[in-house]
Formats: C-alpha cells, sequence, structure tokens
C-alpha cells in the first residue's frame, strides 16, 4: 500500500469511496436527516475538489493493487472579520474527509492517511488541525481520540415538529 497525492485517473474509485462514507451515514443516523441523493456520486467529490483549488488543500489516497482503498481531503481555514473578534485565529487545517473502504480497515491505513494530511498542514505552518465527526459514529470518534484529536465544540440539536 503506498499513500500518493490525488490523480484523477482515481476519480471512479474516490467517488465509491465518497458513497459508501455517506451510506454508512445514513445507516447509523438516529434522527433520519442524512440520506444519499440521486446526484451525489457525481457532483460531490466535484465539490471536494473545488473546495481543496479554493483553500489551498490537498487530497491523498491509499493505493493498493492499482485501486484506491482510502483517502483523506483537507484545507487550510479561513477566518473573516467576526472570527477575529472573539478567537485568536491560529493558522489551522482541516480534515474534510477520511475514508477507508470497509474491506481495508485495522490494518493502519487510516493513521497513515492522517498522519500524512497533518504533515502538509505542519508544512504550511498550521498549529492544529480540526474536523467534524458524526456523533453516531462511534468507531470514527475512537478512531480520532487515539489519534490524540479531543472535542472543544458540541452540536446539539432539538426536533420540534412531526414530519
Amino acid at each position: 500500500m503506498e499513500i500518493i497525492e490525488y490523480q484523477d485517473k482515481y476519480i471512479e474509485d474516490v467517488k465509491d469511496l465518497m458513497v459508501e462514507l455517506e451510506e454508512y451515514i445514513v445507516s447509523i443516523d438516529k434522527d433520519n436527516l442524512d440520506h444519499v441523493s440521486k446526484e451525489y456520486r457525481e457532483k460531490y467529490v466535484d465539490y471536494m475538489l473545488q473546495d481543496v483549488a479554493d483553500n489551498n488543500g490537498k487530497i491523498y489516497i491509499a493505493i493498493q493493487n492499482n485501486k484506491a482503498i482510502g483517502l483523506v481531503c483537507g484545507i487550510i481555514v479561513k477566518y473573516n472579520n467576526w472570527d477575529k473578534l472573539d478567537y485568536k485565529c491560529p493558522k489551522t487545517g482541516c480534515v474534510t474527509e477520511l475514508i477507508i473502504n470497509k474491506n481495508s480497515r485495522a490494518n493502519g491505513v487510516g493513521k497513515k492517511l492522517l498522519e500524512k494530511i497533518e504533515e502538509y498542514f505542519k508544512s504550511l505552518g498550521c498549529e492544529y488541525v480540526n474536523l467534524n465527526v458524526f456523533a453516531y459514529n462511534e468507531s470514527a470518534i475512537n478512531f480520532y481520540t487515539k489519534n490524540d484529536y479531543h472535542a472543544r465544540m458540541h452540536t446539539l440539536i432539538k426536533k420540534l415538529n412531526k414530519y
């Protein structure tokens, strides 16, 4: 297995990985808010690539047998004038996606991808890395905790009406 920077020849594998992740999120969503739209497979990767281009980001993929089996995507956080009113705004990288296909998990691939994006952020002078994890994704929370990440914010929701 090797970690390389994203190449367009792996776009179909990347689309498969992103759909696998979103379908998993849907399956554990106790609020039933997530879904995989018909356009998701074709449009989400384009959005991700544009986000990387617009925010000095990178995508690294794990390749095994000439197939992408995992990916990590990260961008540099942009702050606005409102942020600067009550926050120190250190240079921060943000992991926006990390997915390993279900047949390749628990083999250290995720850790290697996370380390690779962290190296990239360090090379740009980032002081911190942040990321969001779906609250019901306990395996991801455990993974990040084992890799020295901790909670700083919590998003709380309340359903008001039945539909």
